[in-house]
This record gives structure tokens, sequence and C-alpha cells, in this order.
């Protein structure tokens, strides 16, 4: 039988799901606030969570009495192939009936504005986690480190476990049955809602073009750091049509994680705090045994992610094996407080032989990250930024007029 690589095979068991763990109804405490244990029983290429990391969840627009979700909100399957192959269901997405009442913008579950309500929500986790991140990585400079406040849009996505079937949540949903379901974050947009953004958005708040970039994004496991991913960002050379290696990063780190289910509108937002680590203390035959991966890779669009190896040279040695590929084509525009990226990712899973493009809005929020770094940690003018920019984020970036999923 001829050699298939692992980008070009389909594999049936692909859609096989991790089993849910059994501690994981005692993890959703009230505010859905869990911490990931330090552990380096996490497989290289996962999304990896700090130490004592904060995740949370909670929905805008809830009746009055603080738990049910309006009269005509339900949850409903929606099809989403990358997680259905993935997870062998379809996931669950909160959707409102076209006979149900439109609500004002300020929702009902409160008479503040909803970014206010947002930002006093989320303020207290992101001044703590913040300040945990600040102490666990005492002696290396935020420049090493890069602490990151992004906002994410999209849907928040929901899915059943064995301790809460998704049976028993009929038409009445409430905040403490969606918080016995698994979550994610489905951050693919539809191509109006990108079209809108470059177009309209963009010149309203005040963005400037800044640059275009195509990279292609290499992700190697390493088997002296069993719980990190190494990401290497490289470049084509025009001349020989060849990667080039130019930076070596260590994975995002979780420290906040805040999702908001936005029930006025058409997407949902998610407030994440990050951070990465340029990889510095590399030895030279470490950086050669990487170049030599990055070097072989074959530049190919026909294949997800963009890249393909030649038999036998998915790894290097025996330490590092390629994980995943992105190819990511994307716009970043900016003005002194904020800087928003249009991407055009074409992501490859070498793990389960799974691949997904996606169209992407990511807004880096610079000025509360800079206001975090200073004197002003945790004052009534973080607190303003804070709410300035939610304010913004919901006017804005949380309509698109067309289904999402």
């Amino acid at each position: 039988m001829a050699y298939v690589p692992p980008h070009k095979r389909h594999s049936k068991e692909s859609g096989d799901a991790s089993p849910v763990r059994a501690s994981l109804p005692r993890q959703f405490k009230r505010g859905l606030n869990f911490r990931s244990p330090k552990t380096n029983a996490q497989q290289s290429g996962n999304i990896v969570y700090a130490n004592r990391a904060i995740s949370k969840w909670f929905a805008v627009g809830l009746d009055d009495d603080g738990d049910h979700l309006p009269s005509g909100v339900f949850l409903k399957p929606v099809s989403v192939e990358a997680i259905e192959r993935r997870s062998g269901e379809k996931p669950l997405a909160l959707a409102k009936s076209c006979m149900a009442n439109e609500d004002d913008e300020t929702g009902r579950d409160h008479s503040r504005k909803p970014w206010v309500h947002i930002a006093e929500r989320v303020m207290p986790d992101l001044v703590s986690s913040y300040e945990v991140m600040k102490s666990e990585i005492e002696g290396q400079s935020m420049e090493e480190i890069k602490p990151t406040l992004v906002a994410r849009f999209g849907k928040i996505l929901f899915r059943g476990s064995p301790y809460f079937p998704v049976e028993t949540c009929g038409d009445m949903v409430t905040e403490t049955s969606l918080r016995q379901l698994k979550r994610s974050f489905y951050t693919n947009i539809p191509a109006s809602f990108a079209e809108n953004v470059t177009l309209r958005i963009i010149p309203e708040i005040g963005l400037n073009f800044e640059d275009e970039k195509d990279i292609y994004h290499v992700k190697l496991s390493d088997k002296s750091r069993p719980d990190s991913t190494i990401s290497c960002k490289c470049s084509v050379s025009k001349a020989e049509h060849k990667l080039e290696l130019y930076k070596v990063e260590l994975n995002q780190v979780r420290h906040m994680v805040v999702d908001i289910s936005c029930l006025n509108k058409d997407l949902d937002m998610r407030l994440m705090l990050y951070s990465k680590r340029i990889l510095m203390a590399i030895s030279e035959e470490e950086k050669n045994s990487i170049r030599d991966l990055i070097s072989s890779a074959v530049i190919d669009s026909s294949v997800k992610g963009g890249l393909r190896w030649p038999l036998g040279k998915e790894s290097s040695g025996d330490r590092y094996s390629i994980v995943g590929v992105w190819h990511t084509i994307s716009k970043s525009y900016k003005n002194a407080s904020m800087r928003l990226k249009m991407r055009h990712a074409d992501r490859f899973d070498f793990r389960i032989s799974q691949g997904e493009v996606t169209e992407e809005t990511v807004l880096k929020l610079k000025g509360i990250t800079s206001e975090l770094h200073g004197k002003s940690l945790g004052t009534d003018l973080t607190s303003d930024v804070l709410k300035d920019a939610v304010k913004m984020m919901w006017e804005h970036f949380l309509s698109c007029g067309n289904p999402v999923i």
C-alpha cells in the first residue's frame, strides 16, 4: 500500500472524543471559576492554562430572576463540521425564537448598560489574573513574556456530558444548567461580517492600516518540554520558494478567559488574558534541529495547512516532531490603544489528522494592558478604559446581519 502522509489522511476514528473527566461537575462552581492543575500530563499541542487561571462564563440579557434566560431563548443543535468530527456530536448554541419579544440593548437582568455590567464583572478577575501572572514570572521582563489582553468574537457552543444529558435542558434554559455543560468558543465569522468590519467599522473607530502578513506557523512538540508547544513563525523566501524561520516562541499560556453570551446580539464575546515567551535560551544544536525541520517542509496549497513533509522528515531525531501547521493571511489595523487583526487561517492538526479554514477577528487591547502594567492597576481609570473598550465592541463588533453557524 502506498504511503499516505499524515496531513492527507482521513481517519474514521477522528470523531472519537476524549472522555469527560469524572471531576467535571465539581469544577463548575458558582460563577464557573475553575483552575487547571499545574501538571506535565498535558499533551504537547494542547491549550495550556496557568496554574491559577480563571475561566468563567455568563450571559447578558437574563430574566429578572437573574438565572432564567428570557422566554423564547433556547438551546439548539448546530452543525459545525470541525467540532462534530472531534466530538462525534453536534454542539449546542443559544438561539432566539422568531416569536420572541425583542429586548432593548440594556438586557433584562440589570438597569445598567450591558458594557458597564460586563466590565464590572470582568474587572476583578482581570486585575487578579494580572497580579498572579506578574508574581509567577518574577525576574523576567514583560517584553519577554508579552502579556496580552484580547477580545474575540464568535459563538459560544455547549456540549452535553454523561452527568447532564442535553435532553434535560428542555425549553427552560438557565445559567445553572448551562454551567453543567462543556463549553467552547467558535471564532469562525461570516464573510459578510469581515467585510463590514473592513469597510465600515475600521474607519468609524479610527484605526489605520498597519500591514499585511502571510505567515506559516509550524507547531512542534518537544520531548524535553512535554507540557509546552514550540511555535515557529516562518515566511516564504520568494527566490527559493522555501520556508524561512524568523521567530521561535513557546505556546500561549492562558491566565484569564471570560466568555460572554450576548443574548440580544448576533455574536458572543471572549475576553482573554494570556502570555507567551520568545524562546531565547536555546542551544545551537536545538536551533539547527528546528531549522532542519522547517527547511524540509514543502509548500503545497493543495493540502490542509499549506505544508507537507517528505517521508521520514516529520520529526528531528527523537526530540522534535510536528503536531500542527497554520497558514495565516492577515491584515492589521491599529491606533494608540488597540490593534485589530483580520485573519484568514488554514489549520491542520497532525495529531488527529483534521483541519479547518476560518475567518477570524482578533482585537488586541493594548491600552488596557498598559494600564494594568502601570501604577494604575485596579484603579477607576483602568476600569473606565475597560468600560469604554467593551462599549465600543458592543456597539460595533457583535452584529453581523447573517446567521453565524
